[in-house]
């Protein structure tokens, strides 16, 4: 039912609000160039004063960081993470200095944010419905001693499948059957405080990221093109409150414009598990996770969790079903710029942490970028 996208795409971030903000922002970056020549990242000063200033919601008027390329989201694989430095070793690919650099400044803009005051630093800093949200979304692994926190849309299923494998529960991870997302999974939730306490500081902890508006348009064409129950419970409301005009609806017309309008109505601490905030869900600065690995990168970090946890060299990361259909640039480049840019403006504060714990651009819907 959605359409297709029909213009091309250029590559994200080439361009921004002003000549003023051009030549202020050229000046305040340095230009770190890998083999193909072409600027990976901004400085770290720059992005440190983003961070502390809390800047970003100024950013988000100028576009500015819609030229930033966003640095991996993950420890270098000779190291586990600024908070673990030193510890377990995996045999992988080779780094290069370039890489390095990325992952310095996501692990700074990590400790920047989270060094706040007014940044939990523990699971019991979180008002009781925040921490319930979070124990419900870590899953447990006793037999190899590590702690998940799932997040819908960013291949949480194939982890989950991963999981009762390990477990005994299912015999591989190709087995053709319907994921049940509670039965035969330990969570958090399900322990004592002091269970919990020690999981928390011995165990592995782990979790996968994803651009906040990709993710937010996975899960509105999935849950509004495909899934019944969605669209009877979410979408007929939708569809009744935020169009002139509703007529008589099944929730499957629902609008990605009207999407939107409800998430910027909607209450964080209430919003449905697939599109509440990644920091939210996971809440990051509450628990120190050793490992953040990201959906671009899926396959070879999700090997190295693997290799880390020791599990059976049998077990591999599930292959993607055939009949999914990826977000792709142009697909989200296509939603974004027929949307309402105030509307698309307005929501990023609710997401403002995903994009600047995790460093991924915020979206450019600037006229002149959607013209290309």
């Amino acid at each position: 039912m959605f359409p297709q996208p029909l213009i091309p795409v250029v590559a994200r971030g080439t361009e921004m609000g002003g000549s003023s903000v051009r030549r202020a922002t050229v000046s305040a970056r340095t230009r770190l160039r890998g083999s193909s020549g072409t600027m990976l990242l901004p400085s770290m000063l720059m992005f440190g004063v983003i961070v502390a200033s809390s800047g970003l919601l100024l950013m988000i008027e100028k576009g500015i960081l819609a030229e930033v390329k966003p640095p991996p989201l993950h420890p270098s694989h000779g190291e586990l993470s600024w908070r673990n430095a030193g510890s377990a070793r995996a045999a992988s690919v080779p780094e290069d200095v370039g890489y390095q650099v990325l992952q310095d400044i996501r692990n700074r803009t990590i400790r920047t944010m989270c060094g706040q005051k007014n940044m939990p630093h523990s699971i019991w800093d979180l008002s009781a419905g925040q921490r319930r949200t979070l124990l419900k979304h870590i899953l447990v692994s006793d037999k190899h001693r590590f702690l998940y926190c799932y997040v819908p849309k960013v291949a949480c299923s194939n982890w989950k499948r991963i999981l009762k494998v390990l477990d005994g529960v299912l015999e591989n991870v190709d087995v053709k059957l319907k994921m049940d997302h509670k039965r035969d999974l330990i969570f958090l939730s399900d322990m004592k405080p002091e269970e919990i306490r020690y999981r928390l500081k011995h165990y592995f902890k782990f979790i996968f990221v994803r651009d906040p508006m990709e993710r937010l348009l996975s899960a509105y064409r999935n849950k509004f093109g495909e899934i019944k129950e969605y669209q009877l419970k979410y979408g007929v409301e939708i569809v009744k409150k935020y169009r002139k005009n509703p007529g008589k609806t099944t929730g499957d017309d629902v609008t990605f414009s009207e999407f939107l309008r409800y998430l910027l109505d909607e209450e964080v601490e209430k919003m449905n598990e697939h599109w509440m905030p990644i920091y939210s869900l996971c809440q990051p600065c509450a628990v120190r996770y050793d490992f953040i690995g990201s959906y671009e990168r899926l396959n070879e970090d999700a090997n190295y969790v693997l290799e880390r946890v020791q599990a059976p060299s049998f077990i591999h990361f599930p292959e993607r079903q055939s009949w999914y259909k990826p977000v792709t640039p142009q697909t989200l480049h296509y939603y974004l710029c027929n949307t309402p840019r105030g509307l698309v403006k307005d929501l990023l504060p609710k997401y403002i942490l995903d994009f600047s714990l995790f460093a991924y651009p915020l979206p450019n819907v600037t006229s002149e970028f959607c013209r290309q």
